[in-house]
This record gives structure tokens, C-alpha cells and sequence, in this order.
């Protein structure tokens, strides 16, 4: 008899932001690290069908999975914590649902009845969820948005419905929620939190399992006061106040008792949890023995969540090494007006991905600096783009040297349309998304670094290194050390005269986790560990 999945829902109360995709990971990699089978899915209620084409200043990141789907960066959260590679089943937002059921309606599935969000938009989403969790011992599912948002409502509905059909021993409800310390009063406050609860309970809602988020940890009084107007057990309460880094949170939920409160509640036998991977974690972000002043260039430095994964990847990379990575986000279109100046200081350079032709001479500048300078260096995507235009300018006698994305009209396209992509207009879902493998050159920096001559990683981006310039580039020292197995697609570039100049074509942060930072990461740390700084 096929054992069936048990469902854990995640809401948000009184503000956003307050950290649901890290509780859900959280909780998540607690269960995982006690045996069991876990998988996550992310419902986001904005109407937007393809994360891929909002704004990084809006959203933040766009995350990309081994299957291509572009989703929240809330999944990237989810990957780094447990072990289960996640993808298009895994996220889904309000867009996505109401298209598939008006498509159904389009092509008459529905019979001409009346199309309502009663029921048609409630069973889409209890589909996706049943569809995410199909396999699996465990889905935690995270409701985006907060409790009380008209966006929401079909979600919570839809969780409601499934308590009903799947039962209490299957289904549990945790409720993030914030406690607001009023500094005037030197008190914290409880009331917007029985607030949140009272209007889940007024969709239907009862709370399983309430997470207070504090900036102080929340002491039993508290937790008593919460408990007799909540409908909740003190022992359903958990603390959560702001840390010094996201990856202690599943180390405060254990000592809180989160996972054994769950575990009950599923009535699961589960063998203790080890978390020592954790702690190692945590005190290796706590007790650095240096510090590595990283520039990370680009467009969409404010805020910085747009390069989350990155930024993610550096800190995971950093603990490895025993160093405190301390990001510096330039904005590369400042860097066309103020030279030089702001690379004083730094021991590495990196050029994440992005689109777009504004910001791009700052970007040519910077890996400039970094080549000539001989400043540790690594390219990312668009970064991978810049440094080809950057040494054809300089190196390769091109000075004219672009990239169709840049100069449609230009004859000295160093980079262009990968060559299934050209006349497409559609810009959602068009590039070229998800993993592929690249075939390493034998001996080359990247072969060194990987330790292994084929590697799998995943890429969003839709222009590729000009097959026509690639002699003259080699010829004049560019090494292509990275190929796809066919050699029609350069995947990673190189310097051999330079201690660590590389690039690459994919995107190494969306596979980096804290218990195993990405390689390409990892060196670059440690090779901006030993530059001496001008």
C-alpha cells in the first residue's frame, strides 16, 4: 500500500517579508535530517505567468531549476537547505493558475458551466499541490503574501478544503507571525499577532503551529499570553528572533522543538536529528579568521536581493575558506563616472549575470581593471559576455568588439543570438533555461577546479560567444577551457597568464548550498584570500 503525503502549509501574518521562505526550508531540512522524504512547493499569489521577466528591482532574483523553470527566489531557499532538486512542480503562482483553468474553459472542459473560483480555481490549486507532493513523505507548501490579502484568499481556501479532504492527521498549519518591539513602551507587542490568527480563523483557519518572529527571542510570558488568545498549547509556540545568519534558523526550530512538535502532530516515529553540518555552519559564518573584500558589479546592485543566489554562494563559499566575505555592490553605471575609484580595496571582482545594454561600458571597465591589475576574477553569464568583449577590445585587436544585445547593427557581434533564438519577440521563456553539461578542457583552470572533465550546470541567457571570432580570440590568449560536448558552444573562458581570471556561461550559485559550497565559488574566495589588495 502506497503510503500517502502529509502536508505541511505555511502562511505569513501582520507584514511581509518576515522570513516564511527560510522557516519553510527550515523546517524542511529538520524533517529531511530526521529520514524523511521531503519535497517544497511555493504558491505565489501575484498574477504574473512568467517569473522570468519581472524586474530583479522589484522581486528580487529569478531562480532557475534542472528542469528550466523560472520561479521565486524563495525555491533557492528551498535548494540550499534540503537535498531534493526541485523544478516546475515546485512553484506556481495565481498567473499560472487562472490561465490553465481559463484554457480548460476555452476548450470547453468545463461543459459551459459557470467558471468560479469556487470551485475551479481551489481544485486547480489543490492539484498543484497534490502534484507537488505526489512521491514524497512530506511537502511543505508556503503560502505567499500575508493573511488578509484579497490576493491570497483562493489559497487559503484551497488549504482549508484540503484539511477537510486529506484529514488532520495529514495536514498541518504553521503560521509565521511577527511580534513588534515598541522601543517608546520598551515592551513587545502580542496584538498584531492574535489579529493574524483571528483572521485565519475567520477563513477557516486554525494554526497547528505558530512561529513568532521578534527581534528578541520570545520569553515564556509571552508565549503563555499568545497561547490563551491563539486557541494554541505553549508547547505549539516557537520562538524565532533575528540572527545573525538565516542558516541558524533550523538549529533555534530544533532547540525550539518545531520538528518534534510536527512529528507528533503526524503521529511519525523519526530518529534524532544530527545537525552537526549546521553548527559547523554557523560557527564558521560566526568565527571567521579574515576577510575578503569582495566588488560585485552590476545594474541591479539596490537591493541586493536581486543577486541573491550569488551573495549566497560568497558567504558559503567564505565559511569554507574560514573568511568573512564582505560584499561590495557597485553599480556599474557609476563606475562610468567615477573611474578607478571604486575598485580601491578590493581583493576580487565579480560580474553576475543580467540583460540589457545600460551598465555595460562599466562592466567592460571592470573586468578591464581586474585583468589588468591581475585582481581575482570571475564572470558570470552576461559576466562570461562582458570579459569576451572586454579582451577582444583590448587583447584581440577588435576595438569595435559587441554583443548583438548591445549593437543589433554592429559587424563585430562578438557575442550574438544563440541560433535557434533569432526572430523570436516573445521574451518570457525563450532563452536557453535549465541544466546542460560542458566539457571541460583537460588541465585547464576550470578542469582543476571541477576535478572532473564533464559537469553539469544550469543556464538562463540567450546569447552565446560568436563561433566566427573564436580563432582570433584564442589566438590571442583567450582559453575556451569549457565547451558543450558538441564544441558549437563556449561555456567557460579563461587566462592562463593571470592568477585566477575565469568565466562562465552558466550560473554556478543556484547549485551552491552551505554544507557544499560551489566549486567555482570556493576557489575564487580562496584566490582572493591571497591577493594583496592596491
Amino acid at each position: 500500500m502506497t503510503q500517502s503525503t502529509q502536508y505541511i502549509f505555511v502562511t505569513g501574518g501582520v507584514v511581509s517579508s518576515l522570513g516564511k521562505g527560510i522557516a519553510s526550508a527550515s523546517i524542511g531540512t529538520l524533517l529531511e535530517n530526521r529520514g524523511l522524504d521531503v519535497s517544497m512547493l511555493k504558491l505565489d499569489p501575484y498574477l504574473n505567468v512568467d517569473p522570468g521577466t519581472m524586474n530583479p528591482f522589484q522581486h528580487g532574483e529569478v531562480f532557475v531549476t534542472d528542469d528550466g523553470a523560472e520561479t521565486d527566489l524563495d525555491l533557492g531557499h528551498y535548494e540550499r537547505y534540503i537535498h531534493a532538486r526541485l523544478g516546475r512542480l515546485n512553484t506556481k503562482t495565481s498567473g499560472q493558475i487562472y490561465l490553465e483553468v481559463l484554457e480548460k474553459e476555452r476548450n470547453g472542459e468545463y461543459l459551459g458551466a459557470t467558471v468560479q473560483v469556487i470551485p475551479h480555481i481551489t481544485d486547480a490549486i489543490k492539484d498543484t499541490i497534490r502534484a507537488a507532493g505526489k512521491g514524497h513523505q512530506i511537502l511543505v507548501c508556503e503560502v505567499g503574501g500575508t493573511v488578509g490579502d484579497i490576493e491570497s484568499l483562493p489559497f487559503i481556501e484551497a488549504i482549508r478544503q484540503m484539511r477537510q479532504e486529506e484529514g488532520s492527521l495529514n495536514t498541518i498549519f504553521v503560521h509565521v507571525s511577527y511580534l513588534p518591539l515598541i522601543r517608546a513602551a520598551g515592551e513587545i507587542k502580542t496584538k498584531p499577532t492574535q489579529h493574524s490568527v483571528k483572521e485565519l480563523l475567520s477563513l477557516g483557519v486554525q494554526p497547528d503551529l505558530l512561529l513568532l518572529r521578534a527581534e528578541e527571542p520570545v520569553t515564556a510570558e509571552i508565549k503563555s499570553k499568545i497561547s490563551q488568545f491563539c486557541n494554541l498549547p505553549v508547547e505549539s509556540i516557537a520562538s524565532c528572533p533575528d540572527l545573525q545568519t538565516v542558516y541558524e534558523v533550523p538549529l533555534v526550530f530544533s532547540q525550539e522543538g518545531v520538528d518534534q512538535r510536527i512529528l507528533e502532530a503526524f503521529n511519525i516515529s523519526a530518529p534524532s536529528v544530527d545537525l552537526s553540518g549546521w553548527e559547523r555552519v554557523v560557527q564558521g559564518f560566526k568565527s571567521p579568521t579574515g576577510v575578503v573584500q569582495i566588488g560585485v558589479v552590476g545594474k541591479y546592485v539596490n537591493p541586493t536581493e536581486s543577486y541573491k543566489s550569488v551573495n549566497e554562494a560568497l558567504i558559503h563559499a567564505g565559511i569554507a575558506c574560514g573568511v568573512k566575505v564582505n560584499c561590495r555592490y557597485i553599480d556599474s553605471e557609476e563606475i562610468e563616472h567615477q573611474g578607478s575609484e571604486p575598485f580601491q580595496g578590493l581583493d576580487g571582482i565579480l560580474v553576475p549575470g543580467g540583460f540589457g545594454e545600460r551598465g555595460t561600458q562599466g562592466k567592460i571597465d571592470a573586468v578591464q581593471y581586474a585583468r589588468e591589475h591581475r585582481i581575482p576574477f570571475l564572470g558570470i553569464c552576461l559576466g562570461l559576455q562582458i570579459a569576451v568583449i572586454e579582451f577582444a577590445r583590448h587583447q584581440a585587436n577588435l576595438p569595435k568588439a559587441t554583443s548583438q544585445e548591445f549593437d543589433p547593427q554592429s559587424d563585430c557581434q562578438v557575442i550574438h543570438f544563440m541560433p535557434d533564438q533569432a526572430g523570436l519577440t516573445r521574451k518570457g521563456g525563450t532563452m536557453r533555461l535549465g541544466t546542460y553539461p560542458c566539457s571541460l578542457q583537460l588541465g585547464s583552470l576550470a578542469h582543476q577546479i571541477y576535478g572532473s572533465q564533464e559537469i553539469f550546470e544550469r543556464h538562463r541567457h540567450r546569447f552565446e560567444v560568436n563561433n566566427a571570432f573564436r580563432s582570433q580570440l584564442e589566438n590571442a590568449g583567450l582559453q575556451l577551457s569549457g565547451l558543450s560536448p558538441d564544441g558549437l558552444l563556449v561555456e567557460v573562458v579563461e587566462l592562463s597568464n593571470h592568477p585566477f581570471f575565469i568565466a562562465c556561461q552558466f550560473h554556478p550559485e543556484f547549485l551552491s548550498k552551505p554544507l557544499s559550497p560551489h566549486p567555482l565559488f570556493k576557489a575564487f574566495v580562496e584566490a582572493s584570500m591571497i591577493h594583496e589588495p592596491s
